[in-house]
């Protein structure tokens, strides 16, 4: 099993706001950019917006994806042929039409 690189940042949404992750976050060498639930008594100071909005792109591409029925059911077995279904999809959405 081959361990996934470290990240310098661990970027989620406000359904993630406990303070024992933020621990478990720092402890693993990465900053934790989750914005603080309304009723926090501590404020979002730390918070890097401009990081923060690249999350929701993300989020979005995936939506985009699986608005794609082949991608969203995995129908290929393969990986080879998923990964082509998959940037076929990308290349897809990139297009301007």
């Amino acid at each position: 099993m081959t361990k996934l690189p470290l990240a310098d940042y661990m970027i989620a949404d406000k359904g993630y706001d406990s303070e024992p992750l933020r621990i478990q976050i720092r402890e693993q060498g990465s900053q934790p950019m989750i914005p603080r639930k309304q009723n926090s008594t501590v404020g979002n100071d730390d918070m890097d917006w401009g990081l923060y909005k690249y999350r929701h792109l993300v989020e979005n591409l995936f939506a985009r994806l699986k608005h794609f029925r082949a991608i969203a059911t995995r129908y290929d077995k393969l990986k080879r042929n998923f990964e082509s279904t998959i940037a076929l999809a990308c290349a897809f959405i990139w297009l301007p039409m």
